[in-house]
């Protein structure tokens, strides 16, 4: 095929070859990314939900075996949830944020993010980045596609 051929449908759109293979992989990772959650969905949802039948029935027995409202039984269990959230634990063996869990996270981060100033200069090169590399393994022209993260 001629490359003049070849391009003739890029042509008729109106979009050069770069972009159009950028919107091709574009509309090929929407549909696997769409693909895969129906298949995940299909898979853990009947899971979930009995699971959640068992969790109802359980506060039930709870608050009846310990006269408890339902009303009561869930504020304190949100508390609970935002407790946990927060990184308290029942038994405090050991603290969260102590020297080594603190040298691990820093560990993680700077491994991490390399470059970044900050925590939003880490999301976006992040994010950039995983896109970028994504894309260049299937087009092999990354810097075309998209720029890399100024550091």
């Amino acid at each position: 095929m001629m490359p003049a051929q070849r391009l003739q449908g890029c042509r008729s759109l109106h979009i050069n070859e770069d972009n159009g293979r950028f919107l091709l992989l574009a509309v090929l990772i929407i549909v696997y990314l769409l693909c895969g959650a129906a298949v995940f969905s299909a898979i853990e949802r009947p899971s979930e939900l009995r699971a959640h039948g068992r969790w109802n029935r359980t506060l039930l027995n709870f608050s009846d075996t310990f006269n408890i409202s339902l009303q009561d039984l869930s504020s304190f269990l949100k508390e609970y949830e935002a407790a946990i959230a927060a990184g308290v634990r029942v038994d405090a063996l050991r603290p969260r944020w102590d020297f080594t869990g603190a040298f691990y996270f820093v560990g993680t981060v700077v491994s991490t993010i390399g470059r970044a100033k900050s925590l939003l200069d880490f999301c976006i090169q992040d994010q950039a980045s995983g896109l970028q590399f994504a894309v260049g393994l299937m087009s092999q022209k990354p810097n075309v596609l998209m720029p890399t993260c100024p550091g």
